[in-house]
């Protein structure tokens, strides 16, 4: 086998838990191949260099290996190398979000559940 679906393949490396959730990050441009936004249809080979943003993390791969299946966490990591740069960006934003907690990481979206809504009148009201 010498090239297979970019979705598949980070199920299979574990960077994402269902290949639905890679199909769809893949769409939404979060996944990069060689700088490039690609479908999820889109085969990746060896040496390919792919950019992988999963939450606050950015990973920067290049691909050593292809496989069908998903294994352990051991075997995934066999399946990629990660830049050395970006194993030094991703420490450095570790540690800056335990030295400063970001205040706006806790702020939830949407309408406030009636049990918030009534937390809220009664704060406004003065007790």
């Amino acid at each position: 086998m010498d090239a297979m679906r970019i979705d598949k393949w980070l199920w299979a490396a574990r960077f994402f838990k269902t290949r639905s959730l890679a199909q769809e990050e893949v769409g939404l441009g979060r996944v990069l191949i060689a700088g490039q936004r690609a479908k999820p249809s889109r085969d990746v080979r060896v040496g390919d260099r792919l950019e992988i943003r999963r939450g606050d993390e950015v990973f920067v791969v290049y691909v050593e290996a292809l496989s069908n299946q998903r294994g352990p966490a051991e075997a995934a990591r066999k399946l990629y190398r990660e830049t050395e740069e970006s194993l030094q960006a991703r420490e450095a934003a570790k540690e800056r979000r335990q030295i400063a907690f970001e205040p706006a990481s806790t702020i939830r979206h949407g309408r406030p559940t009636k049990r918030e809504g009534r937390e809220l009148r009664r704060l406004r009201e003065g007790f």
